[in-house]
Protein backbone atom coordinates (compact mmCIF):
# COMPACT_ATOMS: atom_id res chain seq x y z
CA UNK A 1 0.00 0.00 0.00
CA UNK A 2 2.98 2.38 0.74
CA UNK A 3 3.46 3.16 -3.02
CA UNK A 4 -0.18 3.42 -3.85
CA UNK A 5 -0.40 5.95 -0.65
CA UNK A 6 2.71 8.19 -2.22
CA UNK A 7 1.38 8.39 -5.65
CA UNK A 8 -2.27 9.17 -3.84
CA UNK A 9 -0.63 11.71 -1.83
CA UNK A 10 1.45 13.15 -5.01
CA UNK A 11 -1.85 13.04 -7.26
CA UNK A 12 -2.95 14.98 -4.06
CA UNK A 13 -0.24 17.56 -4.66
CA UNK A 14 -0.02 18.33 -8.34
CA UNK A 15 -3.92 18.88 -8.36
CA UNK A 16 -3.59 22.84 -9.05
CA UNK A 17 -7.45 22.94 -7.66
CA UNK A 18 -7.01 21.09 -4.48
CA UNK A 19 -7.10 22.22 -1.20
CA UNK A 20 -3.26 21.64 -0.90
CA UNK A 21 -2.69 24.09 -3.75
CA UNK A 22 -5.22 26.25 -2.94
CA UNK A 23 -5.69 26.78 0.90
CA UNK A 24 -2.52 24.98 2.12
CA UNK A 25 0.05 26.32 -0.01
CA UNK A 26 -0.68 29.09 -1.97
CA UNK A 27 -2.76 31.15 0.68
CA UNK A 28 -2.01 33.97 2.28
CA UNK A 29 -4.78 34.30 4.32
CA UNK A 30 -4.26 31.16 5.75
CA UNK A 31 -0.70 32.23 6.88
CA UNK A 32 -2.44 35.30 8.57
CA UNK A 33 -5.37 33.32 10.35
CA UNK A 34 -3.35 31.74 13.17
CA UNK A 35 -2.69 35.03 15.46
CA UNK A 36 -5.70 36.67 14.62
CA UNK A 37 -7.80 33.86 15.42
CA UNK A 38 -5.51 32.93 18.60
CA UNK A 39 -6.13 36.68 19.39
CA UNK A 40 -9.98 36.16 18.75
CA UNK A 41 -9.92 33.37 21.09
CA UNK A 42 -7.97 35.56 24.08
CA UNK A 43 -10.99 37.47 24.11
CA UNK A 44 -13.47 34.59 23.97
CA UNK A 45 -11.69 33.90 27.53
CA UNK A 46 -11.72 37.25 28.90
CA UNK A 47 -15.89 37.95 27.71
CA UNK A 48 -16.56 34.50 29.42
CA UNK A 49 -14.28 34.96 32.63
CA UNK A 50 -15.82 39.01 32.81
CA UNK A 51 -19.26 37.82 32.28
CA UNK A 52 -19.82 40.05 29.14
CA UNK A 53 -20.28 36.71 26.90
CA UNK A 54 -23.42 37.01 26.67
CA UNK A 55 -26.15 34.05 26.23
CA UNK A 56 -26.12 33.27 22.20
CA UNK A 57 -23.69 32.59 19.76
CA UNK A 58 -24.72 35.55 17.43
CA UNK A 59 -22.95 38.36 18.43
CA UNK A 60 -20.20 36.92 20.59
CA UNK A 61 -16.55 36.91 20.32
CA UNK A 62 -16.77 33.55 19.50
CA UNK A 63 -18.90 33.69 16.38
CA UNK A 64 -16.09 36.27 15.12
CA UNK A 65 -13.64 33.17 15.99
CA UNK A 66 -15.25 30.50 14.62
CA UNK A 67 -16.49 32.72 11.69
CA UNK A 68 -13.09 33.27 10.62
CA UNK A 69 -12.09 29.81 10.69
CA UNK A 70 -15.15 29.19 8.76
CA UNK A 71 -13.59 31.28 5.91
CA UNK A 72 -10.88 29.17 5.41
CA UNK A 73 -11.47 27.65 2.05
CA UNK A 74 -13.48 24.49 1.84
CA UNK A 75 -11.40 22.14 4.88
CA UNK A 76 -13.39 24.76 7.20
CA UNK A 77 -16.79 25.44 5.21
CA UNK A 78 -19.59 24.86 7.68
CA UNK A 79 -17.02 24.55 10.91
CA UNK A 80 -19.59 27.59 12.66
CA UNK A 81 -22.82 25.04 12.18
CA UNK A 82 -21.73 23.00 15.19
CA UNK A 83 -21.69 26.38 17.44
CA UNK A 84 -25.09 27.59 16.61
CA UNK A 85 -27.36 28.04 19.58
CA UNK A 86 -30.25 25.71 18.83
CA UNK A 87 -32.73 26.57 21.74
CA UNK A 88 -35.05 23.90 21.20
CA UNK A 89 -32.37 21.26 21.53
CA UNK A 90 -30.28 23.63 24.55
CA UNK A 91 -27.25 22.63 22.25
CA UNK A 92 -24.81 23.42 22.69
CA UNK A 93 -24.98 24.11 26.04
CA UNK A 94 -22.33 27.00 27.04
CA UNK A 95 -25.12 29.81 26.68
CA UNK A 96 -26.97 29.99 29.17
CA UNK A 97 -25.41 27.16 31.40
CA UNK A 98 -23.27 29.03 33.17
CA UNK A 99 -21.11 26.25 34.92
CA UNK A 100 -20.88 24.96 31.26
CA UNK A 101 -19.74 28.74 29.76
CA UNK A 102 -17.27 28.63 32.52
CA UNK A 103 -16.36 25.16 31.94
CA UNK A 104 -15.90 26.20 28.51
CA UNK A 105 -13.75 29.23 28.98
CA UNK A 106 -11.81 27.58 31.01
CA UNK A 107 -10.71 24.09 28.67
CA UNK A 108 -9.71 27.32 26.32
CA UNK A 109 -7.91 28.91 28.21
CA UNK A 110 -5.70 26.20 29.29
CA UNK A 111 -5.39 24.70 25.61
CA UNK A 112 -4.17 28.19 25.01
CA UNK A 113 -1.26 27.95 27.78
CA UNK A 114 -0.56 24.53 27.04
CA UNK A 115 3.18 23.44 25.52
CA UNK A 116 2.82 19.83 25.44
CA UNK A 117 0.88 17.11 23.59
CA UNK A 118 0.03 15.92 27.08
CA UNK A 119 -1.25 19.08 28.33
CA UNK A 120 -3.54 19.36 25.68
CA UNK A 121 -4.69 15.68 25.33
CA UNK A 122 -5.69 15.83 29.50
CA UNK A 123 -7.90 19.00 28.83
CA UNK A 124 -10.19 17.40 26.15
CA UNK A 125 -10.33 14.27 28.45
CA UNK A 126 -11.62 16.61 31.02
CA UNK A 127 -13.82 18.10 28.95
CA UNK A 128 -15.21 15.20 27.38
CA UNK A 129 -15.94 13.74 30.68
CA UNK A 130 -18.11 17.10 31.84
CA UNK A 131 -20.25 15.77 28.80
CA UNK A 132 -21.24 19.17 27.92
CA UNK A 133 -24.26 18.33 26.14
CA UNK A 134 -23.67 19.26 21.86
CA UNK A 135 -19.94 20.85 22.42
CA UNK A 136 -18.22 17.83 20.24
CA UNK A 137 -15.43 17.51 18.58
CA UNK A 138 -16.10 20.56 16.39
CA UNK A 139 -14.21 22.61 18.88
CA UNK A 140 -10.90 20.92 17.07
CA UNK A 141 -11.55 22.86 14.43
CA UNK A 142 -10.29 26.14 17.24
CA UNK A 143 -7.61 23.78 18.33
CA UNK A 144 -6.03 23.77 14.88
CA UNK A 145 -5.57 26.96 14.94
CA UNK A 146 -3.81 27.00 18.44
CA UNK A 147 -1.77 23.82 17.90
CA UNK A 148 -1.69 23.12 14.25
CA UNK A 149 1.32 20.21 14.42
CA UNK A 150 -1.18 18.90 17.20
CA UNK A 151 -4.70 18.91 16.22
CA UNK A 152 -6.40 17.80 12.87
CA UNK A 153 -9.41 19.47 11.26
CA UNK A 154 -12.41 18.13 11.75
CA UNK A 155 -16.05 17.75 9.19
CA UNK A 156 -17.87 15.32 8.13
CA UNK A 157 -16.17 15.27 4.45
CA UNK A 158 -12.67 14.64 6.57
CA UNK A 159 -14.21 11.89 9.00
CA UNK A 160 -15.54 9.89 5.48
CA UNK A 161 -12.36 10.60 3.84
CA UNK A 162 -10.88 8.90 6.87
CA UNK A 163 -13.03 5.92 6.74
CA UNK A 164 -12.42 5.57 3.38
CA UNK A 165 -9.17 5.50 2.93
CA UNK A 166 -8.24 3.70 6.40
CA UNK A 167 -11.61 1.26 6.72
CA UNK A 168 -12.54 2.70 10.06
CA UNK A 169 -15.98 3.59 11.04
CA UNK A 170 -15.60 7.13 13.20
CA UNK A 171 -18.24 8.29 14.34
CA UNK A 172 -19.31 12.22 14.45
CA UNK A 173 -19.88 14.14 17.81
CA UNK A 174 -17.39 11.86 19.90
CA UNK A 175 -14.23 13.23 21.32
CA UNK A 176 -13.10 9.49 21.82
CA UNK A 177 -13.56 8.95 18.18
CA UNK A 178 -11.64 12.15 17.15
CA UNK A 179 -8.88 11.34 19.45
CA UNK A 180 -8.51 7.99 17.74
CA UNK A 181 -9.05 9.06 14.22
CA UNK A 182 -6.41 11.64 15.41
CA UNK A 183 -3.72 8.64 16.65
CA UNK A 184 -4.11 7.25 13.17
CA UNK A 185 -3.47 10.60 11.34
CA UNK A 186 -0.66 10.99 13.41
CA UNK A 187 1.05 8.08 12.69
CA UNK A 188 0.44 8.21 8.51
CA UNK A 189 1.46 11.50 8.41
CA UNK A 190 4.51 11.09 10.08
CA UNK A 191 5.48 8.07 7.69
CA UNK A 192 4.64 10.37 5.18
CA UNK A 193 5.98 13.72 6.51
CA UNK A 194 8.21 14.02 3.23
CA UNK A 195 5.15 14.68 1.17
CA UNK A 196 2.84 15.97 3.30
CA UNK A 197 3.82 19.12 6.19
CA UNK A 198 4.13 18.81 9.90
CA UNK A 199 1.29 21.20 9.98
CA UNK A 200 -1.61 18.55 9.95
CA UNK A 201 -3.43 21.45 7.49
CA UNK A 202 -2.28 19.11 4.63
CA UNK A 203 -3.28 15.47 5.45
CA UNK A 204 -6.72 17.32 6.98
CA UNK A 205 -6.64 18.53 3.22
CA UNK A 206 -6.09 15.39 1.72
CA UNK A 207 -9.14 13.21 3.78
CA UNK A 208 -11.34 16.20 2.77
CA UNK A 209 -10.19 15.90 -0.81
CA UNK A 210 -10.94 11.76 -0.65
CA UNK A 211 -14.14 12.75 1.60
CA UNK A 212 -15.88 14.69 -1.10
CA UNK A 213 -14.63 12.41 -4.38
CA UNK A 214 -12.58 14.71 -5.59
CA UNK A 215 -9.42 12.66 -4.75
CA UNK A 216 -10.57 8.70 -5.99
CA UNK A 217 -8.96 5.92 -4.55
CA UNK A 218 -9.96 2.74 -4.77
CA UNK A 219 -11.90 2.94 -1.99
CA UNK A 220 -14.25 5.21 -2.65
CA UNK A 221 -14.66 4.57 -6.59
CA UNK A 222 -18.10 3.17 -6.37
CA UNK A 223 -19.18 5.92 -4.17
CA UNK A 224 -17.75 8.56 -7.12
CA UNK A 225 -19.42 6.66 -10.04
CA UNK A 226 -22.99 6.94 -7.96
CA UNK A 227 -22.52 10.38 -7.65
CA UNK A 228 -20.82 11.12 -11.02
CA UNK A 229 -23.41 14.16 -11.81
CA UNK A 230 -23.01 15.46 -8.09
CA UNK A 231 -18.94 15.33 -8.22
CA UNK A 232 -19.22 17.17 -11.66
CA UNK A 233 -20.83 19.88 -10.23
CA UNK A 234 -18.37 19.74 -7.33
CA UNK A 235 -15.58 20.35 -9.22
CA UNK A 236 -17.32 22.71 -11.52
CA UNK A 237 -17.58 24.97 -8.51
CA UNK A 238 -13.94 24.69 -7.24
CA UNK A 239 -12.77 25.53 -10.70
CA UNK A 240 -15.01 28.56 -10.42
CA UNK A 241 -14.21 29.04 -6.74
CA UNK A 242 -10.11 29.33 -7.97
CA UNK A 243 -11.17 31.25 -10.98
CA UNK A 244 -12.78 33.96 -8.85
CA UNK A 245 -9.69 33.77 -5.99
CA UNK A 246 -7.56 34.74 -8.88
CA UNK A 247 -9.61 37.86 -9.98
CA UNK A 248 -9.95 39.00 -6.63
CA UNK A 249 -6.18 38.89 -6.01
CA UNK A 250 -5.93 40.98 -8.48
CA UNK A 251 -8.63 43.25 -7.38
CA UNK A 252 -6.49 43.05 -3.98
CA UNK A 253 -3.48 43.95 -5.55
CA UNK A 254 -5.08 47.15 -7.45
CA UNK A 255 -6.13 48.49 -4.01
CA UNK A 256 -2.69 47.95 -2.26
CA UNK A 257 -1.37 49.95 -5.35
CA UNK A 258 -4.06 52.69 -5.21
CA UNK A 259 -3.30 52.77 -1.42
CA UNK A 260 0.16 52.90 -1.67
CA UNK A 261 0.71 55.55 -4.35
CA UNK A 262 -1.80 57.57 -2.68
CA UNK A 263 -0.06 57.17 0.94
CA UNK A 264 3.34 57.68 -1.11
CA UNK A 265 1.76 61.32 -2.53
CA UNK A 266 0.69 62.54 0.98
CA UNK A 267 4.05 62.33 2.48
CA UNK A 268 3.77 59.03 4.14
CA UNK A 269 5.81 56.06 4.21
CA UNK A 270 3.97 53.21 3.27
CA UNK A 271 4.27 49.54 4.20
CA UNK A 272 2.91 47.02 1.92
CA UNK A 273 2.12 43.45 3.64
CA UNK A 274 5.56 41.61 3.63
CA UNK A 275 4.13 38.83 2.19
CA UNK A 276 2.70 40.67 -1.25
CA UNK A 277 5.95 42.51 -2.12
CA UNK A 278 6.33 40.83 -5.31
CA UNK A 279 2.82 41.33 -6.13
CA UNK A 280 2.26 43.34 -9.35
CA UNK A 281 -0.54 45.73 -10.61
CA UNK A 282 0.43 48.28 -13.33
CA UNK A 283 3.40 46.38 -14.46
CA UNK A 284 5.27 47.75 -10.60
CA UNK A 285 6.13 45.36 -8.25
CA UNK A 286 4.37 46.32 -5.16
CA UNK A 287 7.05 46.14 -2.94
CA UNK A 288 8.56 49.33 -4.80
CA UNK A 289 6.50 51.42 -2.82
CA UNK A 290 7.19 49.93 0.59
CA UNK A 291 9.50 50.28 3.06
CA UNK A 292 12.40 47.44 3.39
CA UNK A 293 12.03 47.13 7.09
CA UNK A 294 9.35 47.85 9.06
CA UNK A 295 10.88 49.02 12.26
CA UNK A 296 8.22 50.36 14.87
CA UNK A 297 9.96 51.33 17.99
CA UNK A 298 8.51 50.02 21.31
CA UNK A 299 6.52 47.01 19.59
CA UNK A 300 7.53 43.46 20.38
CA UNK A 301 9.00 41.30 17.56
CA UNK A 302 6.33 38.69 17.71
CA UNK A 303 3.76 41.59 17.74
CA UNK A 304 5.62 43.10 14.99
CA UNK A 305 5.70 40.14 12.63
CA UNK A 306 1.60 39.57 12.95
CA UNK A 307 1.37 43.66 12.03
CA UNK A 308 3.88 43.12 9.12
CA UNK A 309 1.21 41.00 7.47
CA UNK A 310 -1.48 43.81 7.43
CA UNK A 311 -2.11 44.59 3.78
CA UNK A 312 -1.36 48.30 3.54
CA UNK A 313 0.15 50.80 6.36
CA UNK A 314 1.37 54.55 6.37
CA UNK A 315 3.73 55.86 8.40
CA UNK A 316 4.61 59.26 9.46
CA UNK A 317 8.68 60.37 9.64
CA UNK A 318 8.63 59.70 13.07
CA UNK A 319 7.74 55.78 12.74
CA UNK A 320 3.74 56.11 13.73
CA UNK A 321 1.03 54.59 12.30
CA UNK A 322 -0.99 56.86 10.99
CA UNK A 323 -3.51 54.80 8.95
CA UNK A 324 -4.75 50.79 8.62
CA UNK A 325 -5.54 49.17 5.61
CA UNK A 326 -7.07 45.71 5.58
CA UNK A 327 -8.50 45.27 1.49
CA UNK A 328 -11.08 42.30 1.99
CA UNK A 329 -12.11 39.52 -0.60
CA UNK A 330 -14.80 37.25 -0.45
CA UNK A 331 -13.99 35.23 2.36
CA UNK A 332 -11.83 37.90 4.94
CA UNK A 333 -14.08 40.00 6.65
CA UNK A 334 -14.02 38.71 10.07
CA UNK A 335 -10.09 38.10 9.39
CA UNK A 336 -9.22 41.29 8.78
CA UNK A 337 -11.54 42.88 11.20
CA UNK A 338 -9.54 40.44 13.90
CA UNK A 339 -5.95 41.92 12.52
CA UNK A 340 -6.77 45.22 12.54
CA UNK A 341 -7.89 44.79 16.18
CA UNK A 342 -4.79 43.53 16.90
CA UNK A 343 -3.15 45.76 15.91
CA UNK A 344 -5.23 48.39 18.33
CA UNK A 345 -4.55 46.62 20.95
CA UNK A 346 -0.61 47.22 20.80
CA UNK A 347 -1.38 51.20 20.16
CA UNK A 348 -0.68 53.05 22.94
CA UNK A 349 -1.97 56.10 21.64
CA UNK A 350 -5.43 55.86 19.94
CA UNK A 351 -4.60 57.85 16.42
CA UNK A 352 -4.28 55.68 14.22
CA UNK A 353 -7.49 55.39 12.14
CA UNK A 354 -8.36 51.97 10.61
CA UNK A 355 -9.98 50.78 7.68
CA UNK A 356 -11.67 48.04 5.71
CA UNK A 357 -11.52 48.32 1.54
CA UNK A 358 -14.01 46.58 0.33
CA UNK A 359 -15.57 45.61 -3.11
CA UNK A 360 -18.78 47.33 -3.44
CA UNK A 361 -21.23 44.19 -3.67
CA UNK A 362 -19.91 43.39 -0.35
CA UNK A 363 -21.31 46.90 1.17
CA UNK A 364 -24.13 45.48 2.83
CA UNK A 365 -22.54 42.46 4.37
CA UNK A 366 -19.20 44.80 5.64
CA UNK A 367 -21.61 47.08 7.34
CA UNK A 368 -23.47 44.23 8.99
CA UNK A 369 -20.59 42.65 10.39
CA UNK A 370 -19.38 46.30 11.79
CA UNK A 371 -22.90 46.98 13.71
CA UNK A 372 -21.97 43.30 15.54
CA UNK A 373 -22.45 44.69 19.64
CA UNK A 374 -19.29 42.70 20.08
CA UNK A 375 -17.47 45.34 17.39
CA UNK A 376 -19.40 48.31 17.18
CA UNK A 377 -19.15 48.16 21.18
CA UNK A 378 -15.34 48.01 21.72
CA UNK A 379 -13.08 50.59 22.62
CA UNK A 380 -9.91 49.37 20.81
CA UNK A 381 -10.68 50.75 17.07
CA UNK A 382 -13.11 52.25 15.13
CA UNK A 383 -13.31 50.71 11.85
CA UNK A 384 -14.47 52.87 8.55
CA UNK A 385 -14.43 51.35 5.40
CA UNK A 386 -14.08 52.44 1.65
CA UNK A 387 -15.52 50.83 -1.27
CA UNK A 388 -13.39 50.08 -4.00
CA UNK A 389 -15.13 52.06 -6.72
CA UNK A 390 -14.63 54.85 -5.05
CA UNK A 391 -10.96 54.52 -3.82
CA UNK A 392 -10.22 53.71 -7.77
CA UNK A 393 -12.27 56.92 -9.27
CA UNK A 394 -11.03 59.24 -6.69
CA UNK A 395 -7.37 58.22 -5.98
CA UNK A 396 -5.95 60.74 -8.36
CA UNK A 397 -7.76 63.50 -7.02
CA UNK A 398 -6.84 62.62 -3.51
CA UNK A 399 -2.83 62.31 -4.41
CA UNK A 400 -3.27 65.95 -6.35
CA UNK A 401 -5.37 67.47 -4.03
CA UNK A 402 -4.98 65.85 -0.63
CA UNK A 403 -2.42 66.78 2.10
CA UNK A 404 -2.89 64.09 5.02
CA UNK A 405 -5.13 61.07 5.92
CA UNK A 406 -7.69 63.50 6.45
CA UNK A 407 -8.71 63.32 2.84
CA UNK A 408 -10.14 59.65 2.70
CA UNK A 409 -12.86 61.22 5.00
CA UNK A 410 -14.03 62.36 1.99
CA UNK A 411 -14.58 58.92 0.85
CA UNK A 412 -14.74 56.67 4.17
CA UNK A 413 -18.07 55.66 5.70
CA UNK A 414 -18.75 54.93 8.91
CA UNK A 415 -21.72 52.99 10.41
CA UNK A 416 -24.01 53.19 13.90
Amino acid sequence: MGANFERMIQEYRGDMESVYQTWFIDNDQRLKAFRTIRNGVIEVIKDIENNTFGNDFKGSTLEIVVTAIAEQKQVFEGAAHAFYWKPKLRIPDIYENERNKKAFGRFLKSCLQATTEKQLIEEIVKLDQLQIKGLGPAVANILYFLHPTVFPPFNTAIVKGFNLLFDQKIKLGSWQEYLKMREIILDFNDKYRNLLSKDLGAVGGLLFEIGTGRLVISENYEITLENMEKQTKAKMKRHSEVINDAIEENDHSEMQYHLARLGKALGYDVWIAQNDHKREWNNQKLGEFSLKRLNLPNISQSIKETIALIDVIWLDKKERIVGAFEVEKSTSIYSGILRLYDLALTMSENQTKFYLVAPDKREKEIKAQLLRPSIRHSNACQISYILFSELRCDCDAMCKFGTDIGVLDKISRNVG
